[in-house]
């Protein structure tokens, strides 16, 4: 990459209000939480992502099927799935998908699109996608009424994990296609969750730089211009 490109890039990756470049993954004052940028919401009848470039949020895709999304959906700030989440699952020939690390929030609470909240991961899904790892963080809504106290994800009720692992398995199999090889290979407690947003953030530094020292490598960038 030319040192004008790394100049623009960097200026892209320092705008604030950029949800995947400028939020952190978890705030110095909630520890115990992660942030979670909210693109999708269970009556959602069409199909929202971030757009990376931008940051802004847009359409993808009007939904086709009945299959909806049973929990709020989004993604993870500062996180990216590639060589360490890949490791995570310790199967051969897996790599990561290349994409920002997915989260599922478990709450009692109509909540909109397009929004940031902070949430407690309890638990995740192995997915596998042909031989790419593409997790599933599950967490549950900070100070939620109903599903906040828990704390791990054995602790919730059975259906709730079971109608995750439906959705994620079957959203991709649309009628007339070819089947894809799609798997959970295994669901993962607290621990393991944090141990893979903590890898995906260590990706996301290792393909898109530290955070913290892109202020200092732009000014060395513009001084050397």
């Amino acid at each position: 990459m030319s040192q004008s490109s790394r100049v623009v890039e960097l200026l892209g990756l320092l705008r604030q209000a950029h949800p995947w470049h400028g939020i952190v993954t978890s705030d110095e004052d909630h520890p115990d939480t992660i942030n979670v940028y909210v693109e999708i919401v269970p009556s959602d009848a069409v199909k929202y992502e971030l757009d990376k470039r931008s940051g802004h949020l847009k359409i993808d895709r009007p939904q086709r099927f009945s299959s909806r999304c049973p929990t709020l959906y989004g993604f993870i700030p500062q996180t990216f799935c590639a060589e360490e989440v890949a490791r995570r699952a310790h199967l051969p020939g897996i790599e990561g998908d290349g994409d920002l690390l997915d989260i599922c929030v478990i709450t009692e609470k109509a909540v909109a699109h397009g929004v940031v909240l902070r949430a407690r991961a309890i638990g995740g899904l192995r997915m596998i996608d042909g031989n790419q790892a593409d997790d599933k963080i599950i967490a549950v809504l900070e100070d939620d009424v109903t599903f906040g106290g828990i704390a791990e994800l054995a602790a919730l009720p059975a259906g709730v994990v079971e109608r995750l692992e439906h959705y994620f398995l079957s959203y991709k199999q649309l009628p007339g296609e070819s089947a894809r090889k799609v798997r959970i290979a295994e669901r993962y407690n607290r621990a393991e969750a944090l141990t893979v947003v903590e890898a995906s953030h260590r990706d996301y530094c290792a393909h898109y730089g530290v955070p913290e020292t892109r202020l200092e490598e732009l000014l060395r960038l513009l001084r050397n211009d």
